[in-house]
């Protein structure tokens, strides 16, 4: 597990940010990108990334808060992989391929819930929490079989920060070390192993790419959410890298704040603050007031190339009393709002445009940074072969102040 970093990394982005708010700049990628916008409709495109993206990397597929307990499990389909995890009696989270070992349905139904075994509702073989088969049902009759070897088809799993991640190919061999490139222990500052799990929603969307650039993107904000918040908010954004992770956070004056105050004074809660993307699925939007919370969007490619779900996440540090629920009750509602009537009703009015010819290509500038990079992330792993993949995460450089990276955009 990599080691836990200290507040070094943070402090260099607050001072990074108070440069350029004092000075009113950002740091721009050497030029503007053009991207075909058949990446968007392509249907072999699409089906290029569900192959050498979605089920060669690690996805977050939970949260601690989801299976706090011992028993707990969650079932869930990624990429059109049914996937079970369950936290064992010895606190461990495992990873399965919820396929049963004798005809291959599910072997729950349920979405999630505690349990001590699985019992297949077909014939009613059964597993452990660790996946092995413990019965099968009238065993005389059926004949012998050796149960060793048919447990649950595990998958690679790590639990690390209270967030759980799998590769939902059981054949991988690409590190999770080498994968999240140090990101993981930024993220642990949240904390979230001791996290509240509020409440979850599912929301339909447009192509994965188009909703997933709108969470690298603070250039429409004060255009698009105009009505709704962000009418006052700044459309210029800093990025920050771990491979292919990043932070983004605008260059406010609010970050003139951190100068009133010695620097062992300024808390991990105010230097968290911003959106943390985690490649190539997830943002974690944070949040003040009413109590600490932040929104995990866990975005997953639908069944085909125009279609994505995300599973929005409302998270809170501590379990809220009746006035602290309300108000998480109202903030989740006008996030759902903001999201699925503003951003994604966006993105799908911008599909249908680019699948019938609106355009040939679309532009990233050069303040979007971000996206850009997500973009060369994607072709870069789509060209990268299964032998290479571990050196590709390897050879990276972590883009923070202060340091220059082959990642830049445009690099």
């Amino acid at each position: 597990m990599t080691k836990m970093l200290d507040t070094q990394d943070l402090a260099a982005m607050i001072k990074a940010g108070m440069a350029h708010a004092k000075a009113h700049t950002i740091e721009k990628a050497p030029s503007v990108l053009k991207l075909p916008a058949a990446r968007y409709f392509d249907p072999a495109i699409f089906a290029a990334e569900l192959d050498r993206i979605f089920k060669r990397v690690p996805l977050l597929l939970a949260v601690t808060a989801e299976l706090p307990k011992p028993g707990d499990f969650k079932s869930m389909v990624a990429v059109g992989v049914p996937v079970l995890l369950a936290r064992g009696q010895d606190g461990v989270v495992r990873a399965f391929i919820n396929s049963c070992s004798h005809r291959g349905t599910s072997v729950t139904t349920e979405l999630a819930g505690n349990a001590r075994r699985f019992v297949c509702p077909y014939h009613g073989w059964t597993f452990t929490q660790k996946g092995e088969l413990m019965g099968i049902a009238s065993a005389d009759d059926f004949g012998e079989i050796d149960k060793s070897c048919y447990g649950l088809t595990p998958l690679p799993v790590t639990e690390r920060g209270g967030m759980i991640w799998g590769i939902v190919d059981p054949k991988a061999r690409l590190s999770f070390d080498a994968f999240l490139s140090g990101y993981d222990a930024l993220l642990a500052h949240f904390g979230f192993e001791n996290w509240h799990l509020f409440s979850s929603r599912v929301i339909p969307g447009p192509n994965w790419k188009i909703a997933y650039d709108g969470y690298l993107d603070f250039y429409h904000l004060p255009v698009l959410h105009k009505n709704t918040f962000g009418e006052d908010m700044f459309n210029q954004a800093l990025y920050y890298a771990w491979g292919p992770h990043q932070r983004v956070q605008a260059p406010s004056p609010e970050l003139l704040d951190f100068e009133n105050r010695p620097e062992d004074e300024w808390t991990v809660e105010s230097m968290m603050t911003g959106v943390w993307t985690i490649f190539p699925h997830v943002s974690i939007a944070s949040f003040q007031g009413g109590g600490r919370s932040v929104m995990i969007s866990q975005l997953l490619p639908g069944p085909t190339v125009d279609q994505s779900f995300t599973t929005q996440l409302y998270l809170m540090e501590k379990a809220p009393n009746a006035v602290e629920a309300a108000e998480a009750e109202a903030q989740f509602k006008f996030l759902e709002h903001v999201v699925r009537d503003e951003d994604y009703a966006t993105g799908l009015r911008q599909q249908e445009a680019l699948k019938n010819g609106g355009r040939e290509h679309v532009l990233f500038g050069q303040n979007e940074g971000g996206a850009q990079l997500f973009h060369q992330w994607v072709d870069r792993l789509i060209a990268t072969d299964d032998a290479d993949l571990e050196q590709l995460f390897a050879d990276q450089v972590r883009w923070l102040p202060g340091q220059d990276s082959n990642l830049r955009p445009g690099g």
